[in-house]
């Protein structure tokens, strides 16, 4: 797991170290799960939705421009590029379902 000094959500600077491993502050924390409720629960299966909070809470994913994101592998040895609309993960290339990656930043995109 990664330790970020700023927000990944608003890039204030993180000082409770709760908020560094996490990657949020807790105002941007709250934001991030409140924008998953309404179309996200709508749109996406809850095992799917849990795991992608899981990403988000580990800090797993990572902003690098717009609301494209890089996301690291569950194992940590891999990164993938991530979009709300598509993913280049082996789930994501497959495209049978949606992946936890592209979840993951839908809420974050829903959040900003």
């Amino acid at each position: 797991m990664t330790e970020h000094t700023n927000c990944l959500r608003c890039g204030r600077v993180l000082r409770n170290t709760k908020s560094i491993a996490a990657g949020y502050g807790p105002t941007c924390k709250a934001k991030v799960r409140a924008a998953a409720k309404a179309e996200i629960i709508a749109t996406y299966k809850p095992h799917q939705i849990e795991k992608a909070h899981e990403l988000i809470e580990q800090g797993a994913l990572i902003p690098l421009r717009g609301h494209i994101y890089l996301a690291v592998s569950s194992d940590g040895t891999e990164t993938y590029r991530t979009h709300r609309a598509a993913c280049n993960c082996k789930a994501g290339l497959k495209g049978h379902h949606v992946c936890k990656h592209r979840i993951a930043a839908h809420i974050l995109s829903l959040a900003a």
